[in-house]
């Protein structure tokens, strides 16, 4: 179905723009993906999309891409402009079922995975999951505290790597527990006097690394479940490291 919509007060169009939101994305169980790059990322990993959002010549210019049992809607520039939540969006946009995490089982994971606690930078969160990727990572869970995978900055810093990898959200405790139980290593990175130099640990199959929030680190009670927690020597004269470039020196040193 292909429909025109020319009016701002539709009753679709506001529920496109609800979708910035927790609460709208909640009461629709949906979520919208914003730019070209996005949509296109999304169909080649054959993602169920909902509905195909576009100007006219942002349409015209990606039809032949579009599935045939997905709903096309041509919105006015206008429009297109008031669901964007860039400063210049792109004019094209696509809606998508909020993924079912319940079939990602902590105690049957395999792979090497990243475990992001109360991470709640946008740009961070959307930094590891690409260098996760980049990295071969099996996938990704983030914590409770951390910022939703589905805020549209994370979403456009991901840059489809979320397609390539499994990103779900659960809790870390049980995460963490189940992967130590099947004698899978979970290394934490944190500075504590027990802490070893994350190069003198030896690549792993198989595993978890657990990156912990901006300015706290990991939290007490998480570092006590890992089975190390390991730190980055500084030479110069920085206090810290950026989170997302810490994980993606430790992702690339500890992946095998």
């Amino acid at each position: 179905m292909r429909e025109k919509i020319t009016s701002g007060q539709n009753k679709r169009v506001k529920q496109w723009r609800a979708l910035t939101s927790k609460k709208g994305r909640k009461a629709t169980q949906s979520y919208l993906l914003e730019g070209w790059h996005l949509v296109q990322e999304a169909l080649k990993a054959q993602v169920p999309l909902t509905a195909i959002i576009g100007t006219a010549e942002q349409l015209a210019a990606h039809a032949a891409t579009f599935p045939a049992d997905v709903d096309v809607f041509e919105l006015t520039d206008s429009i297109a402009k008031t669901l964007g939540d860039t400063s210049t969006p792109q004019g094209i946009f696509a809606t998508a079922p909020m993924p079912d995490d319940t079939g990602v089982d902590p105690t049957t994971a395999t792979g090497s995975w990243l475990f992001l606690d109360q991470v709640q930078d946008p740009g961070n969160i959307g930094t590891m999951v690409r260098t996760a990727d980049a990295a071969g990572l099996t996938g990704v869970v983030l914590g409770q505290g951390s910022a939703s995978r589905f805020l549209p900055k994370v979403l456009r810093s991901m840059q489809g790597s979320q397609f390539h990898i499994q990103l779900v959200e659960g809790d870390l405790h049980d995460w963490i527990t189940a992967f130590t139980q099947r004698q899978l290593p979970v290394y934490g990175t944190n500075l504590d006097p027990q802490a070893k130099d994350y190069r003198d640990v030896a690549a792993m199959k198989a595993g978890a690394i657990v990156m912990g929030n901006e300015g706290n680190g990991m939290a007490p009670d998480l570092q006590q479940l890992t089975t190390q927690n390991l730190y980055i020597p500084i030479k110069g004269q920085a206090e810290s490291l950026n989170v997302a470039v810490a994980a993606g020196i430790v992702m690339f040193r500890l992946v095998g």
